[in-house]
């Protein structure tokens, strides 16, 4: 598996709005067929705090994923929203197994 976990701050005047675009995003991306979980959080005690939480297939889904009309509806509805630019992390998976996704 191959996980990206995903960062961002957005402008109070956006939370909805982003909140919005992104659980859209997130659900089309969880159908599809390279994506094991697609999971969109945000933060109790920041509200502009937001995490994207991606796992991937295999190596080449991240960039299939890039290539979806959504993401790209994405991209182009939010990139004015954020505080700071977002962080974006590659990890391992350790545990559960790979199998067990």
């Amino acid at each position: 598996m191959h996980i990206l976990i995903v960062q961002a701050r957005v402008k109070a005047e956006f939370i909805e709005a982003f909140r919005q675009a992104t659980s859209v995003n997130a659900e089309m991306s969880a159908k599809e067929p390279g994506v094991a979980r697609f999971d969109f959080m945000q933060q109790q005690h920041d509200p502009a705090r937001f995490v994207i939480y991606e796992v991937y297939r295999d190596a080449g889904a991240p960039a299939k994923h890039k290539e979806t009309a959504h993401y790209n509806a994405w991209v182009e509805k939010v990139s004015h929203m954020f505080e700071e630019p977002r962080t974006r992390a590659l990890y391992t998976n350790v545990f559960p197994a790979d199998e067990a996704w």
